[in-house]
């Protein structure tokens, strides 16, 4: 009883301060009691709301434990992530592993994959409204799904299979999941209005895919264009300064031994037996088309690639080299930023390799294309590098109407009619026509641009003579060069390697090779016009005459350059000339001019001499090299300028013991700071008044060449500033004005005092989503986009992380992803991602990989089940859906 009483009298002493705080509540004046009120729901209405939202984020991250059905499965298929959500996934076929891979890919990159299907099917405005309507127009103009269609038929019957399997499980995972469950960006969409339903997957979204890469790695159509309308704007003479040619007795080429003795290239061969006819360069016409044409393509998204600025760096070791006794081989594709990236990790293994089922592979794959495109397998490596070589063509047409002139003869054009629905408006038709040369991309660039305004010709359609510009590309010639993917990454040797390569045929790359037996190589594949005499590829042809056409015939791939174990021990590509200048066929005379080829080369010849091996970690090391190429040419000018002491010379001291490189912070940060901004205020006082706005330097390796040669030559026109009336600058003058507003600049954007300037702080990484981060609505890009990383580096180094010195400091195009294969071992092997796996904002691996990126820090890359099993995390297990029925 007193036990009792005493639980009652504490029970009620508990309760007397509540009721106390509420009759004090009771008394408090009205307007307090309901602000109070006011206060207590919205704080509800707020906990609500982030409940809510932290829900809507959160419903399309993947499932990555337990087991889940996928209708077709013969077998279960084992999903291993590891910490960072790599997955490894394990099947007993083929067929198996394809549908896994569809269902995986579709789990953390769908919205990627559906953007870029409407892409490159010409689509994206049913999307995102008119902001998207230039970009479809241009694709439905070059007929990219048109293409892709016809492929698909080309294809051979495993690869189609492969396909069709792939295709099944994106579309398994779609049919068990909303749109709000696939990605947060459709919740976004369809609360805009959109009431978008995704579209089943189909082996040819997969196949059009490879058009954007393509597209993106196209060659020297820009070029074409940029050296016509610098013509016109100076001159031939001076023009030709603007472009000099590749400088072969400083910059080795990929492959220095071999020649083509009766169309095949012979590696030990010293003379070859046969040479293409000399090929004039043709001095092109119309500046008003081109630059229309120019103004079009410039306004393509820029993730689907402007074909400016983009290279690659790989290189292969022999064992003779490494400290392993095996090869080494590395890699890291230049890209331009974007977020997801392009990349997706992943491993397909058979549990038991055999014939039936002989994938045991690993790399870095396409979200949306089955297999590998980069990596290595049980027994061989590869890696990409662009070779870059002419296989785009202007010409320029003249049109009456819907004839062209071909051969003096008025010809009917092709046409066809296409109709672009567009989100939030109305559907637009477009008019397309073509020439026997390809689609007239002009018409394009017309119809969105008041042509009136600026063109002295009529617009498409009317009856007086005009001028078109029509596009001739490999990769609108049908090809199935699909088949090469499964084919790279079944091969074992290195003349299943050279078979696979030869069903490349868009885009050309460079590819290199190590395999487990210790040989190295190289080998340039894909589909290379041979062009007639009138053609040489550097300027837009007259599409009215004949022997400015190609001639039907491509460069035949026994022809291609290829080497098996150099006798230097190693191979480099850097996206430099491919061969020296005896080589009988005509690959392209717009080479990048391989500085960073040759800085690797150097790098590789010292750290091997006399008896020196190289590890892995050299070559982690040396890919993020950040040594910039012009400034040793260009700094013993900066240095011998006078300037007043203090405030101006602050900078030019920091140069004084420069070691050229380009970190992001510190004294050489700051150094380079300094040399970055003058460098853009050099080009800017040198070409800005000549040169048209569209041509003006990105400040990239073409122009360390143009601007090494005028500095041999300190009263060249170039230096002198048209802008200014009755005064001739020199050389000298330019340096000295960049140099003084160089600082002025520097202090406007960091600091009076030269030892803060930071190069990372204006050379930063921004992550941008290609669709709604560029939406203009706040909260929207703050949801999807990632910014702020701090990077040394910069265009042209080995660590090349270009900026665009006409447009600012920012970063545009970077090492889309970094590995490094070691051959004896390949659990040793390393790699790392420019963002995470995930393509769903807020999950934990969107960006986890970006902060070790931008520190030069790789991930452990397991390969073996039993280094896979210990680095596993997460184990997804998919497993055969039962018959329905």
């Amino acid at each position: 009883m007193t036990h009792t009483m005493s639980t009652e009298v504490s029970e009620e002493s508990a309760q007397a301060p509540s009721r106390s705080w509420w009759r004090a509540f009771l008394g408090w004046p009205r307007p307090a009691r309901v602000l109070t009120y006011v206060a207590i729901v919205l704080t509800l209405v707020l906990v609500a709301g982030l409940v809510t939202a932290v829900v809507l984020v959160r419903r399309p991250f993947p499932q990555t434990t337990g087991s889940a059905e996928l209708a077709g499965l013969q077998t279960d298929v084992e999903v291993i992530r590891d910490a960072h959500g790599i997955p490894q996934l394990y099947g007993d076929s083929v067929d198996d592993l394809m549908r896994a891979q569809g269902y995986v890919h579709a789990q953390e990159r769908f919205f990627e994959m559906d953007v870029r299907r409407h892409a490159t099917a010409g689509r994206l405005a049913e999307m995102f409204g008119t902001d998207a309507l230039e970009s479809d127009e241009f694709v439905r103009t070059m007929g990219w799904r048109r293409v892709a269609e016809r492929e698909v038929a080309l294809l051979e019957p495993e690869t189609r299979a492969a396909l069709d399997a792939y295709a099944e499980g994106v579309n398994a995972y779609l049919d068990a999941h909303s749109p709000g469950e696939i990605a947060l960006e459709y919740t976004i969409l369809n609360a805009g209005g959109l009431d978008y339903h995704p579209e089943p997957w189909t082996a040819v979204d997969s196949v059009a895919w490879l058009k954007a890469m393509a597209w993106d790695l196209r060659g020297n159509m820009n070029d074409e264009i940029d050296r016509a309308l610098s013509v016109a704007a100076v001159g031939s003479d001076r023009a030709a300064q603007l472009f000099p040619g590749y400088p072969y007795a400083e910059h080795a080429p990929i492959v220095g031994q071999g020649a083509v003795v009766d169309g095949v290239f012979e590696q030990d061969a010293t003379t070859g037996g046969t040479r293409n006819p000399e090929r004039p360069a043709y001095l092109a016409a119309q500046r008003g088309v081109l630059t229309r044409l120019r103004e079009g393509l410039t306004r393509m998204p820029a993730w689907l690639g402007h074909g400016d600025g983009i290279g690659s760096n790989s290189w292969v070791v022999s064992g003779d080299l490494s400290d392993t006794g095996q090869p080494l081989l590395a890699n890291d594709p230049h890209l331009g930023v974007s977020l997801p990236s392009v990349w997706m990790q992943m491993g397909l293994h058979c549990r038991t390799v055999s014939e039936a089922c002989p994938l045991d592979v690993a790399g870095f794959t396409f979200s949306g294309v089955p297999g590998v495109i980069i990596g290595h397998n049980a027994d061989i490596a590869w890696g990409f590098t662009n070779l870059g070589p002419d296989v785009t063509d202007l010409y320029l047409e003249r049109v009456r109407g819907d004839q062209w002139l071909y051969d003096k003869k008025f010809r009917p054009l092709r046409t066809r009619t296409e109709t672009i629905q567009v989100d939030g408006a109305a559907d637009v038709t477009l008019k397309v026509r073509s020439t026997r040369h390809g689609p007239l991309l002009s018409d394009v660039s017309d119809e969105l641009q008041d042509v009136a305004a600026h063109s002295e010709r009529p617009p498409p359609g009317n009856t007086a003579n005009e001028y078109a510009v029509a596009l001739q590309w490999t990769a609108l010639k049908p090809a199935p060069s699909v088949d090469a993917i499964l084919a790279l990454d079944t091969a074992s040797d290195w003349d299943t390697f050279r078979a696979a390569a030869a069903k490349f045929a868009v885009p050309s790359q460079n590819l290199v090779y190590a395999d487990r037996d210790g040989h190295i190589g190289y080998q340039a594949p894909g589909m290379i016009p041979i062009r007639k005499s009138g053609n040489d590829g550097r300027m837009p042809a007259e599409g009215w005459k004949p022997e400015n056409d190609w001639t039907g015939d491509y460069i035949p791939f026994d022809g291609l350059p290829n080497v098996l174990d150099p006798a230097e021990g190693f191979v480099v590509t850097a996206n430099q000339a491919v061969t020296g200048t005896d080589y009988p066929y005509f690959l392209t005379d717009d080479w990048d001019r391989g500085y960073r080829s040759e800085r690797i080369r150097d790098r590789i010849v010292a750290e091997t001499a006399d008896g020196g091996t190289l590890s892995v970690d050299d070559m982690l090391a040396l890919q993020l090299d950040d040594a910039n190429p012009m400034a040793p040419v260009l700094t013993p000018y900066l240095l011998d300028a006078r300037l007043p002491r203090g405030y101006y010379s602050a900078g030019q001291k920091l140069l004084r013991d420069w070691d050229f490189g380009q970190p992001a912070d510190g004294r050489g940060g700051a150094a380079a700071a300094y040399y970055n901004v003058l460098w853009s205020t050099l080009l800017d006082l040198t070409f800005h008044d000549e040169l048209p706005q569209d041509l003006w330097p990105d400040g990239g390796q073409r122009w360390y060449a143009v601007v090494e040669q005028l500095l041999r030559d300190p009263h060249d026109l170039w230096w002198d500033d048209v802008r200014t009336d009755g005064v001739v600058e020199t050389r000298d003058d330019i340096i000295r004005a960049s140099l003084l507003e160089a600082r002025d600049e520097l202090t406007r954007l960091q600091a009076r005092d030269a030892g803060e300037w930071s190069w990372g702080r204006l050379h930063q990484l921004d992550l941008r989503s290609a669709t709604l981060g560029e939406s203009g609505i706040g909260p929207v890009e703050w949801v999807v986009n990632r910014d702020g990383w701090r990077l040394g580096g910069g265009s042209s180094a080995v660590d090349a992380t270009a900026w665009d010195a006409a447009d600012g400091y920012g970063v545009t195009a970077a090492p889309s992803m970094r590995m490094v294969v070691s051959l004896a071992d390949l659990d040793d092997s390393r790699w790392i991602n420019l963002t995470g796996v995930s393509g769903h904002p807020f999950n934990d691996h969107y960006t986890d990989q970006t902060d070790l990126w931008a520190d030069g820090r790789t991930l452990a890359w397991p390969f073996t089940r039993d280094a896979v099993a210990a680095a596993g995390g997460d184990v997804l297990t998919l497993e055969p859906a039962p018959p329905v029925g």
